[in-house]
């Protein structure tokens, strides 16, 4: 006695004009692109409460950089009149105040600079749907 295998039948495959017309193939189950924009876009120009709940993540990331940076400056502006009272030589002040104050302060607002456009980036990636 032989077992007889049923024959096998060939995979089914959903097709439609469109994939049809673009070429595209997808096996089945694969997910569908998205049409349209993205939803955090809609939500926002639409004014909903989640666009306003994205748009005040992206103001309060903003406002946390900016209070980190004034921190940051009024931490390194308040240490200087002890700093300075120091009975040194005036050409030492010059120095710390030129070559040592300048330097700092351009870093804090480069970084300042660089962590609200990384903010804003993240924000529009969200956005966009990357």
């Amino acid at each position: 006695m032989s077992e007889q295998q049923p024959p096998l039948r060939p995979r089914r495959e959903t097709v439609t004009y469109a994939s049809a017309v673009s070429g595209d193939v997808r096996p089945a189950g694969a997910p569908q692109p998205r049409a349209g924009h993205p939803p955090a876009r809609s939500e926002i120009s639409e004014q909903t409460t989640l666009g306003h709940t994205y748009v005040r993540s992206l103001m309060r990331s903003q406002l946390r950089a900016a209070l980190s940076a004034l921190g940051a400056l009024a931490l390194l502006v308040g240490a200087l009149p002890p700093l300075l009272a120091a009975p040194v030589p005036e050409s030492v002040v010059w120095v710390v105040l030129g070559a040592g104050l300048y330097p700092v302060i351009w870093g804090i607002a480069r970084w300042y600079v660089r962590r609200a456009e990384r903010n804003e980036r993240d924000f529009t990636g969200l956005v966009e749907g990357r």
